[in-house]
């Protein structure tokens, strides 16, 4: 009943509209001052990460340590792309939501590097980010309703060949 709601109800398009504004800029203006700002360096976060990993509180091993060995082995060796794709990243999944443009890849994106921030340790502000990235990949087409997703998605459903999903009303010229 909720799914349905949030994937067919124009009320609720417009509050995920609100929530899309609200995220997407938290999302736009971090990658923005990363891009912009010049000192980001992800060296010293996965450093971090390696040396202090989340731990078990009655043992101390290691919750993730196959994700651990992903940052010591891989993003480590490589924080330099990774210098890359964290701020543009943020930024373009911010630019998404705004514009309401592939919002539910943009969403998506957003939940996967909450997740990986998550795992690494930081808390913050990523379990409410996680929370709305989520209601907003429930509601699909719905949440970029009113955006540019009304405009895009019946090309790109026509380029992928797909069918419109439940509550998808394509729009008309006439």
């Amino acid at each position: 009943m909720i799914v349905k709601f949030l994937r067919e109800n124009v009320y609720a398009a417009g509050a995920l509209l609100l929530i899309r504004l609200y995220i997407g800029w938290d999302w736009m203006h971090h990658g923005w001052d990363k891009i912009t700002g010049g000192s980001f360096d992800a060296s010293g976060f996965l450093k971090n990460a390696i040396a202090k990993p989340v731990l078990e509180t009655g043992t101390q091993t290691k919750l993730y340590p196959t994700y651990v060995a992903f940052l010591d082995n891989f993003a480590l060796p490589n924080a330099g792309l990774f210098k890359i794709l964290i701020p543009w990243g943020e930024f373009l999944v911010g630019l998404g939501l705004i514009l309401g443009c592939l919002t539910t890849a943009a969403a998506f994106f957003g939940v996967l590097m909450n997740f990986m921030f998550l795992l690494a340790g930081t808390v913050s502000s990523n379990p409410w980010l996680i929370l709305w990235g989520v209601i907003i990949m429930v509601a699909g087409a719905n949440a970029g309703k009113f955006g540019a997703d009304y405009y895009v998605l019946p090309y790109v459903r026509k380029f992928l060949r797909l069918k419109p999903g439940p509550g998808y009303k394509q729009h008309t010229n006439a």
